[in-house]
């Protein structure tokens, strides 16, 4: 239950006064009828300005592979000749997969 630090401070003698009755409806009053709300959905409902990409196509341009670079036998990554480590039966193997 939170506490309000700012509100005056009552004496024990106070305390004992009060009746069940008042304390039942202050119980009552301090509840919210509001209920929680997940901020995930709230989140989702925000559209930001220029966000739909549903009509968009990905363009990207594709260059075949140079004469200075490799494709690596075991990770199939194309990789610059400087990162070529071993040739094994054929097949040229980057740095990273030996």
């Amino acid at each position: 239950m939170a506490t309000d630090y700012d509100a005056p401070r009552r004496d024990e003698v106070d305390l004992g006064e009060d009746s069940l009755e008042e304390l039942k409806a202050r119980r009552v009053d301090s509840q919210s009828g509001a209920v929680d709300v997940d901020e995930a959905e709230v989140a989702e409902s925000f559209e930001l300005p220029g966000a739909d990409l549903a009509d968009e196509e990905l363009t990207v341009k594709v260059l075949p592979m140079q004469q200075d670079e490799f494709r690596c036998g075991r990770c199939f990554l194309v990789h610059h000749r400087s990162q070529l480590a071993v040739e094994r039966n054929g097949d040229l193997i980057c740095r990273e997969c030996v």
